[in-house]
């Protein structure tokens, strides 16, 4: 799935997931996602927004990595695009996106 890490200044950003991933990659009513961050992994919590109205994951330790490996050459703090691969029940990893992919998202979402 595709989604998009965005800043939102003075240190602080979410992972924005979209409804439609929501729906396709997260069982109804976990609390919680395993996320590989190199090679360190964190748990974080999914709150009652998340399923509703705010499909986003915020975590100040998902941010500072976020920060410090994808978004501290994004000089207009526009979003970055980010492949998030499934690694098992509730786990999720992090990729590079592709050209294809990236463009396919783009259309999409225009």
């Amino acid at each position: 799935m595709i989604v998009e890490a965005q800043s939102t200044g003075q240190g602080r950003c979410n992972l924005h997931v979209g409804a439609e991933n929501v729906r396709q990659y997260f069982p109804r009513g976990i609390t919680a996602i395993e996320l590989q961050l190199g090679h360190v992994k964190i748990q974080c919590e999914l709150g009652p927004a998340f399923w509703q109205d705010e499909p986003e994951i915020h975590d100040p330790r998902l941010c500072a990595w976020l920060e410090s490996k994808h978004m501290h050459g994004n000089r207009s703090r526009g979003p970055v695009l980010l492949a998030m691969i499934p690694t098992g029940e509730n786990g999720f990893r992090f990729a590079p996106v592709t050209a294809e992919a990236r463009t396919q998202f783009e259309t999409a979402a225009a």
